[in-house]
This record gives C-alpha cells, structure tokens and sequence, in this order.
C-alpha cells in the first residue's frame, strides 16, 4: 500500500516517516519502532489495524482504548455528522451535545454520582480529580505503589514510579504511597490524619501489570475513607467502561467514591476524551465558579459527539456483556497455552474481562514476546509500571476467527520466544 503525504506528492515510507521521527519527534520512538520492523499502521476496523506494506494484524493493544474496535460505525456515524454540523464551540452559549453527553454517561455511572467534567487526557482528569479534593481541604494524598495515574505534574505525583518522577522532583508535597491491597496500612494513614486525606486508586492496576486487589478490598477502602472523612478518587481510565467485564471496577464491589474518572475507551477509539464523574458535594467548587478550572477543549461538540455514540455502541452491542464472556474464555487459554510453553520463564497470568496480563520472569522477555507477538500478527502492550508484564486488551467486538488468531499467535510467539530468546534470567 502506497501511502502519500497530504504535504507534498511524494510518497511516506517507513525509511522517510522513520526519519522525520528521528528529526521532529522522539529519536527513542524511533528506535522502538525499528524494533517492531519499522512497520507503518495506516488504516483500522475493528479489531485490525493495517499497515503500509498491506499486513493485518490483530490489535489486542492500544492501552484500552479500542474497547468497541476501530471505527466502529456508531461512533464514526456521530462524529462525522456532528463534523459537518459544529464540531467546536464557543464556550460562551449553551451547547447541545455535552449536555447530551453528560446525561448519558450518568445514566451507566454508579448511582450517586450527578455531575460531569470533561477533558481531553486521562492525566488531565486525574489533575481534575486532585484538584477537587484539595478544594475540599484534603491536603494529603494517599496513592498506591505500583499505580499509574499519568504523567503530568500532579498525576505524576501519584504515580509511584522513580524513573518517571526523578527528572522532574520535587513533585506535589505530601503524596504517600502505600501497598495495593493492604487496607491495614491505608488505615494507619487515615487514621494519623482524618479528614485530611484524599485516597486515589485503581479498581484493577492496569499499567502496574493487571493486578487485582484481594476480594472486598474496595469496600474496605470506601468503608474506612467515610470513617476518617477521607476523599476517594477511583481512577478508571483504563479499567472502566465495559473493559472488566463490568461497567465500571467499582461495580464489581457496589461502591461509589466521591470522584470516578473515565477516558481511553469513553471516545469510542475516535476521539480523545476523559471525564471528572462526581457527587453533588464532591463536585461543588467547580459548580460554584465555572472559571475554576476550565479547558478550551473540554467538551467540545465533536468530543461529545464521540461519548454519545461510543455509549450507544455498548448498550446495542451488548458489549460489557461480551467483554465479561471473552475474557472468561481468554483467560485460561491465555494460562494455559504459557504454562505450557514457558515453563518456568512464566511467573503468573491474571486478568479481569478484557484486561489480561502475562507476567514473566525478566523484563527483558516481555520486550521480546511483544516483538514475538507481532512477528505471529498480534499487537499487545508493555505495562509502563510492570516491565516484565505483556497486556493484552483486545476489543469486545472479537468474532470466532478473531479469537482463533489471537490464541494462535500467542500460542506460536510463546514457542518462539523460548527458542530465540537472548534474555534468559540468570540460573535458567
């Protein structure tokens, strides 16, 4: 497949995109990119992507987004109707779709939950999210080792990883991270300081390498947030909107904290769009001064438009559903065709729905099965705080044929990567 720039006639090849990566962009992508063969994606539907030579692979990757697949029709149908109408507004007059988009998401949220703030990144809602519960007067926050939260000032703060905080200390003060799942330790914490404190953590940690909490764990949190007059934020950018075979992680155990934040898939794999869904009291500074905390893009009508058809997309397709069924099935074939091959390369696989981790014994053999992986046409991810982890988050919309490959694939790059493998932990 010929692929030609809409800046001059000639034609973008993976040497000429390669190229202008090193130059404008990052020369580190660039290198990753190599690694992968330097192959150029240029077209998606559904649960495929294409690249520039014509090969398909199956994408069981982009970071949760592609929960509904690529362009799926109910979404594009929505954004490219609401594109040719008023894709952006003033942000002075009433605007009709995010106030349409606002009422629907609240429709599938926990009860409880009443008002929306949209932005355009997962990080910028988490600052949204931390924002709030200052103006509460939680000063403290308590976040969980291992979890991932994003990259900006405030998030990164959260974000309990050394190699990403380092270069830019010093961070937000008084950020305490604890253990994930350890409800005792939260408490020693809560109680030193009640009523001072805002709680952020994830149902299921997807960039920590998909680990779930003990069962009750969240009710646990929630129970003793209310008892020391806490702050909880539930991050569920990754884990919400269908991916755990759930509407959201908090389902799973009935709670409801003061904030929930959405995002990857809330933009139906067509637009970027994260959400601030809080209580009435949880939400009140902003709804005291809408100057407070504002962005040009947030809530923009094409944006929006995205919401309404990716939540449309869902509900007809019956997608939590089928994300819940495909992962009951993906799950122990995963398991067992990598206990398997691996042996003892392999540590544990876990996963809820949709979202699935394979987790070995070095980092260095996950980089190299993503590599296997797509050698056998199946694109997965790196989890950016579990190195030695390989997430898979396929797309709820996988068919019969879809899953053979998938299984397939894994089954031959597992094979392959004990016979090419050039890391080996040591002793093995």
């Amino acid at each position: 497949m010929t692929v030609l720039s809409t800046e001059t006639s000639a034609p973008d090849t993976e040497k000429h995109i390669l190229g202008l990566y090193r130059a404008h962009l990052s020369k580190g992508r660039a290198t990753v990119a190599e690694l992968f063969g330097s192959h150029m994606e240029v077209e998606s539907s559904g649960a495929w992507l294409t690249t520039s030579d014509g090969e398909r692979f199956l994408n069981a990757g982009g970071y949760g987004v592609f929960l509904m697949g690529a362009r799926h029709p109910l979404v594009v149908e929505a954004v490219a109707r609401q594109l040719h109408t008023h894709p952006t507004a003033t942000r002075i007059l009433l605007e009709p779709t995010v106030a349409r988009a606002a009422k629907a998401l609240l429709s599938v949220v926990p009860a409880g939950l009443e008002r929306v703030h949209f932005a355009l990144s997962g990080a910028e809602a988490v600052e949204a999210g931390l924002k709030l519960a200052r103006a509460s007067g939680r000063r403290r926050t308590v976040a969980m080792l291992g979890g991932y939260h994003g990259k900006t000032l405030g998030a990164l703060s959260a974000t309990a990883k050394e190699v990403y905080q380092k270069p830019f200390r010093p961070l937000l003060a008084d950020f305490t991270h604890l253990p994930f799942g350890d409800a005792d330790a939260l408490r020693d914490e809560l109680a030193a300081h009640p009523g001072e404190v805002c709680v952020i953590l994830e149902p299921v940690q997807g960039e920590g390498g998909v680990i779930i909490p003990p069962k009750g764990y969240l009710r646990q949190v929630e129970a003793l947030v209310r008892r020391y007059e806490g702050f909880l934020i539930l991050d569920e950018v990754q884990s919400g909107f269908g991916r755990l075979g759930e509407w959201w992680g908090a389902d799973i155990e009935g709670i409801v904290p003061d904030v929930l934040l959405a995002g990857k898939a809330l933009g139906g794999g067509v637009a970027p769009v994260s959400a601030v869904v809080a209580t009435r009291e949880a939400f009140r500074p902003f709804d005291l001064d809408p100057y407070i905390h504002t962005g040009t893009f947030a809530g923009q009508p094409l944006l929006m438009a995205a919401v309404q058809g990716a939540i449309r997309a869902i509900e007809e397709g019956g997608l939590v559903t089928r994300a819940m069924e495909l992962g009951a099935r993906l799950l122990p074939a995963i398991s067992e065709i990598a206990h398997r091959n691996l042996g003892d390369l392999l540590v544990e696989v876990r996963g809820k729905g949709l979202l699935i981790g394979v987790e070995l014994a070095e980092a260095g053999l996950a980089g190299e099965l993503l590599i296997e992986l797509f050698n056998h046409g199946v694109v997965a991810n790196h989890s950016m705080n579990g190195s030695s982890v390989v997430r898979f988050t396929p797309p709820a919309v996988l068919d019969e044929a879809d899953v053979r490959h998938l299984l397939d694939g894994f089954d031959r790059a597992t094979r392959d990567l004990i016979r090419n493998s050039t890391t080996m932990p040591e002793g093995r």
